[in-house]
């Protein structure tokens, strides 16, 4: 008896579909149960299609696809039409593709079966009510897997999915390393579970092996399958009391990166349906997984640049205490041009830089490196904080020569203090300087014996100081333009004592502006911070000041970075040890500043930086008599003398009141006069001013130039007063 005259008593009819040409080929059970004659027929694929529902059409197409692709059978749920587009029969479908270059033929089978009756339809293949909850499940499982950000986050999501209708209890995920096969993460089994799946060869007769060696999908409905298939591992897979097992390739652009098993411990047949799902989800997750593995790549090199471009504080220094943060931005390689530095000179003193090279990009991080290690050879070589500067501007000019555009920050985005006073212009024109890479970095050095800071400040923010008292001043310096901007520029040197007690904080234009503040409202956000610093180590202020902008846990760089940062973040603390007053009990403040010739507009910065001094005075009318005197001291140096004026302020204790002592001096041997103006006159006022507002006040000859001062006593009942 022939094989075709079986077939037909069972109601059984065999096709080749040949997807090359388009032809499909019958035998006579096959037409017949098409709605055909019942003889043999050759079909275009377009005639045949017209016999089928269209629904099941486009099903049939999936999973013929999916068949292609894994090398299993397609199988399938039909219903055929008359013409009149009524369903005549359901049939169903098993064929096995045949794979030939980019081609394939489908051989198989098409057998008649009872129409589904009412109650079971959720559970057969192909209905709306399934495919309906497949495609919200496929839709939340990728919208998950892709923000995922993370390996582990990744193993989270695909633990929480729960599949319509056959959820898994059990999953793994093997990850291919050289020639062996390794557990990246599973779910569903104890601790310990995975240690003989945690370092297995791909030669090993494992289905993940064999998946990562082929890249096709293995399926075992029951245990007897899987102990016909890989008898010497069934015994590890048997205590697990699973009763079917998925293994699918994890596939990223062509390349089998590991295998993902998904366990059940009730029976699943694994339709194409099934195994559609299954597939899917496969696809997401490799490609989660492959993301979350870039970025966590990119991380490490992130942190490995931070390691080898970030130093090390070093051992204690006598007489002081260092604390330093860094953070770099959120986007790109979280890399930048923030940093800071520590340099032991000879003599004993001690040399602090932070700076910030334009941009945050990986070619900012390396123009930092380079001009690093550059301010650390100047500094090492014994030259003044003028020179280092000097020179550094140089070399970054030089090495950036012909760089080609601004980078990330635009020229404002390097400092925020371009435009402060002897900056020159102000950021955002980033044609100005011929498309240079340009950096804003503040040098001083310390003597730790006599807490004498020089400084030299490029385009950088001032610093600032928090007295013994707990008062917080901005500490103004005077400034050149940032480095590499011209090849030859002079940086002025500003000297100060830091005193017992007090801490000097230098940072980054990103703790500053970050959330929206402009320069003056996060100084004023961070002037909170400092003042409510009593009694902390400065690693704990520096974590305070750190956790402000980005909230608890950002100062550490060694972990994910889940916030979105604007800026990089570089934070340098120097506190110069001795005994510190209690809060609330006024000990001396001193402050001084500079006003050049060429920056009038510094005399409004002096007169806030008095009141900031005086900020907890008893008398705001005194408080308001000082500002007027020094204004007036500040304006007659710069209108009467060609020289710049030194303003020099202090708030002392003296038994149960304060003391505001201020001094301006200049260059000039001419001794100013008391005149006596006439009601239209526009000058002249000064001394007479200064004899009507001060409790004191004089001009006293110093060498070449000369010193006009004033005090002012604060009433005994002042809440200001000394405790």
């Amino acid at each position: 008896m022939r094989t075709e005259d079986v077939l037909a008593a069972i109601a059984t009819g065999l096709w080749r579909w040949d997807n090359s040409s388009g032809i499909v080929t019958l035998d006579a059970e096959a037409a017949r149960l098409l709605g055909l004659p019942a003889e043999p027929a050759r079909l275009t694929e377009a005639a045949v299609r017209s016999r089928f529902h269209p629904v099941d059409w486009n099903e049939i197409d999936g999973v013929v696809n999916l068949a292609v692709a894994e090398g299993t059978l397609a199988e399938a749920r039909l219903r055929i039409m008359d013409s009149q587009g009524r369903v005549i029969r359901t049939v169903r479908s098993r064929s096995k593709p045949l794979v030939e270059g980019d081609d394939y033929q489908l051989v198989g089978t098409l057998q008649e079966v009872a129409e589904p009756q009412p109650g079971t339809a959720a559970r057969t293949p192909i209905t709306g009510d399934w495919r309906r909850s497949r495609e919200a499940f496929l839709l939340d499982a990728g919208r998950a897997l892709a923000e995922a950000r993370s390996t582990a986050e990744v193993l989270r999501v695909a633990a929480s999915l729960s599949m319509p209708g056959f959820s898994p209890d059990g999953l793994a995920v093997f990850g291919a390393a050289g020639d062996r096969l390794t557990i990246i993460g599973h779910h569903g089994h104890n601790a310990g579970d995975e240690s003989p799946f945690s370092s297995m060869s791909l030669d090993t007769d494992y289905p993940a092996a064999e998946v990562v060696r082929t890249g096709r999908a293995i399926y075992l409905p029951t245990p007897e399958e899987y102990l016909r298939r890989f008898p010497v591992t069934w015994p590890l897979a048997r205590r697990f009391g699973r009763q079917s097992w998925a293994y699918l390739p994890l596939i990223v652009a062509g390349r089998t990166m590991g295998a993902w098993m998904a366990a059940f411990k009730h029976p699943v047949a694994f339709t194409p349906d099934e195994r559609s799902v299954l597939t899917t989800v496969a696809r997401m997750l490799a490609q989660a997984l492959a993301r979350a593995g870039v970025a966590e790549s990119e991380r490490e090199l992130s942190l490995g640049l931070q390691r080898t471009m970030m130093p090390v504080l070093g051992p204690g220094i006598p007489g002081l205490q260092v604390a330093a943060r860094y953070v770099p931005t959120g986007g790109g390689l979280q890399v930048g041009g923030d940093w800071y530095d520590m340099i032991q000179l000879p003599g004993g003193r001690i040399s602090l830089v932070i700076g910030d090279v334009q941009g945050h990009d990986v070619r900012a991080a390396g123009l930092m490196g380079q001009l690093r290690i550059a301010l650390r050879a100047y500094a090492s070589e014994g030259h003044r904080p003028d020179a280092v500067l000097s020179r550094a501007s140089r070399f970054l000019y030089g090495i950036t020569d012909g760089d080609g555009g601004t980078g990330a920050g635009g020229v404002g985005g390097a400092g925020g203090a371009i435009g402060v006073e002897g900056n020159g212009q102000a950021g955002g024109d980033g044609d100005r300087y011929g498309g240079h890479r340009f950096a804003t970095c503040l040098y001083l050095e310390i003597d730790p014996a006599t807490g004498v800071v020089d400084l030299a400040r490029a385009g950088h923010p001032d610093p600032a100081v928090r007295m013994t008292d707990g008062t917080v001043l901005l500490r103004p310096t005077a400034g050149g333009l940032p480095l590499g901007i011209v090849p030859d520029t002079d940086y002025p040197t500003t000297r100060f004592t830091l005193e017992p007690g007090e801490t000097l904080m230098m940072c980054t234009d990103g703790l500053l502006e970050t959330g929206g503040h402009d320069l003056d409202s996060g100084w004023e956000r961070v002037r909170t911070l400092l003042e409510g610093h009593d009694g902390e180590s400065l690693e704990e202020l520096a974590d305070r000041l750190v956790e402000a902008v980005h909230g608890p846990g950002s100062h550490h760089t060694t972990g994910p970075l889940a916030d979105r940062r604007e800026d990089d973040i570089a934070v340098l603390l120097l506190s110069r040890q001795g005994p510190a007053t209690r809060q609330g009990r006024q000990g001396p403040r001193r402050t001084m500043m500079t006003v050049a010739q060429a920056e009038p507009e510094r005399v409004a910065a002096a007169r806030r930086h008095l009141r900031q001094l005086l900020h907890d005075w008893a008398d705001e009318d005194q408080v308001d008599s000082a500002v007027l005197m020094v204004s007036e001291m500040l304006t007659n140096v710069l209108i009467h003398t060609d020289g710049d004026a030194l303003l020099v302020a202090s708030v002392t204790c003296d038994d149960d009141a304060r003391r505001l002592r201020v001094e301006v001096s200049d260059g000039s041997d001419e001794l100013p006069h008391k005149r006596h103006p006439g009601e239209m006159a526009s000058s002249g006022r000064g001394l007479v001013l200064m004899e009507m507002l001060a409790h004191k006040w004089g001009v006293d000859p110093r060498g070449e130039g000369k010193s006009i001062w004033f005090e002012l006593n604060e009433p005994a009942s002042g809440e200001g007063c000394c405790a």
